[in-house]
């Protein structure tokens, strides 16, 4: 087979990937074929049933190496433990936050909505620790007495 058939080939599968929810099966196979195409442009292939032979043995390589790892980085979402690690830290009030009201705090340079779950106000500019996350609100208390 020409080397531009090849390349045919593996565009065709690679946008046939793009174009179907599939499993990241296809590009793999597409690489193969552009790869086969590289080496038969460079006439290092040989006869068909050897080109065919290469194209096999490097899409089932490629895709048995590299497809796992492929859909984990484009699957990976934050996780829940990334919000964890806000439990247990300081902000600072931008405002007064009255005793269960909700407000606004800064911490680590961003501002957030926080509720105040202390029985104490919060006024502005005070330090507070942060006691629970829930969704994308803070709930803080008064960080008084360096607690």
């Amino acid at each position: 087979m020409d080397w531009w058939l090849w390349c045919l080939l593996g565009f065709g599968l690679v946008l046939a990937e793009l174009a179907t929810p599939g499993g990241f099966y296809l590009m793999f196979f597409g690489i193969g074929a552009l790869l086969v195409a590289l080496l038969r442009f460079a006439e290092v292939s040989g006869p068909a049933w050897m080109q065919w032979v290469l194209f096999s043995i490097a899409s089932i390589a490629m895709t048995a190496l590299f497809r796992r790892r492929f859909v984990e980085r484009l699957n990976r979402t934050p996780s829940i433990s990334d919000l964890d690690t806000l439990v247990g830290g300081r902000a600072n009030a931008v405002e007064k936050i009255d005793a269960g009201s909700m407000g606004r705090v800064e911490m680590r340079g961003t501002a957030w909505q926080a509720r105040n779950v202390g029985a104490e106000s919060i006024t502005a500019g005070e330090e507070c620790r942060v006691e629970k996350v829930d969704g994308l609100v803070l709930a803080v208390r008064a960080a008084k007495g360096g607690v």
